[in-house]
């Protein structure tokens, strides 16, 4: 190294010497050979570079899929668990109300007033016949009514001036009977109708059988649905559904039964459960403000007092926001402004 750098020429015939020798053992190429080799790589097709790319989107679709399904199902069981809710919380609701009228039944059995004690147990056994009690009950009073009915002949004392007097029967035929029952259909007369059509049917069953029903069902229908606006809720109830042995009830009579029989559950959960008394008369006072019972009170007044007193037992357990809603609904009902004052201040509390 030392002597090609202090000598050029010696150092230039190194250098040739060094080249020659790298020709012969690497030989260029030339031409096409001077072009670079392509290198071997065979290029994946496109879905096999994009796959694992393809492979999460489609477990993200699948993920999506699952939780549809589970939503879904989810959803599907909170529904079916809420009817299940709701039918058994209106099955305890009757069963309360059936308990109550049957209470009230036994009240009146020991009382003797027996005919209101009647209704009372044919009104339990439509909504529950297997309640217990009730049709035992039913048949002591039917026992007791029948023997009342026919009151025991007392043979008269014998006196020498004193002649026993005995009631002339009606001899008058099926068709005298028939149109007197027809007069008193025309003139509203529902309770003589429908006494003289069952002397009718006593007399001769098979008399005009279909005609002698549609008076029945008529007489009974006019006279349960005057008796429910008397206030006679049970009465009218106990004929409405005697009215239904000869026919439909039409929606007008059919709509005053359900009243009536909302009013009265409405009535068994006075000052006992309140949110209940309001659910029921809120259905009847809109339709039928002055539905009423033996109490005085009808169904506006009713409603009324409901809200306001779900409205102070909903204050004093502190939940101002639903005594509000109350309020509310006592002021949109009656359009009294001077209800407007306790909702400002149940508001504050809610606030």
């Amino acid at each position: 190294a030392v002597v090609a750098f202090t000598c050029p020429h010696f150092g230039s015939r190194i250098g040739r010497m060094m080249t020659e020798h790298l020709d012969e053992t690497h030989p260029t190429p030339t031409g096409a050979e001077t072009q670079p080799t392509p290198v071997d790589f065979e290029p994946q097709p496109p879905e096999q570079q994009q796959t694992p790319q393809r492979r999460r989107r489609g477990w993200f679709w699948w993920v999506l899929l699952v939780l549809a399904i589970l939503i879904a199902a989810g959803g599907l069981l909170g529904y079916q668990r809420g009817i299940a809710v709701r039918k058994a919380f209106e099955s305890t609701q009757v069963a309360l109300a059936v308990g109550d009228q049957f209470e009230l039944g036994l009240q009146d059995l020991e009382a003797g007033r027996y005919e209101v004690a009647r209704q009372r147990l044919q009104y339990i056994i439509e909504l529950d016949p297997q309640y217990p009690g009730a049709i035992e009950k039913l048949t002591e009073v039917e026992l007791i009514i029948n023997a009342t009915a026919t009151p025991t002949p007392v043979p008269p004392t014998p006196t020498p001036t004193v002649v026993a007097l005995t009631p002339t029967p009606d001899l008058r035929g099926e068709a005298d009977l028939f149109a007197q029952a027809e007069d008193y259909v025309r003139n509203e007369q529902w309770d003589e109708a429908i006494e003289t059509l069952e002397n009718l049917r006593k007399k001769n069953p098979e008399y005009r059988a279909i005609d002698i029903d549609g008076l029945f069902y008529m007489a009974l229908r006019q006279r349960g649905v005057q008796k429910i606006g008397l206030g006679n809720l049970e009465g009218g109830i106990y004929d409405l559904a005697l009215a239904e042995r000869f026919g439909m009830l039409d929606a007008e009579a059919d709509s005053y039964r359900t009243w009536a029989q909302y009013y009265i559950r409405g009535a068994s959960f006075w000052e006992v459960d309140w949110s209940q008394a309001v659910y029921y008369f809120e259905q009847v006072a809109p339709a039928f403000p002055n539905m009423h019972d033996g109490s005085g009170w009808n169904a506006k007044q009713r409603y009324i007092e409901a809200l306001v007193g779900y409205a102070q037992y909903l204050g004093g357990i502190n939940k101002w926001c639903q005594s509000e809603e109350q309020y509310i609904k006592i002021y949109e009902y009656t359009g009294d402004a001077t209800w407007l004052e306790t909702i400002e201040q149940v508001a504050d509390m809610c606030r």
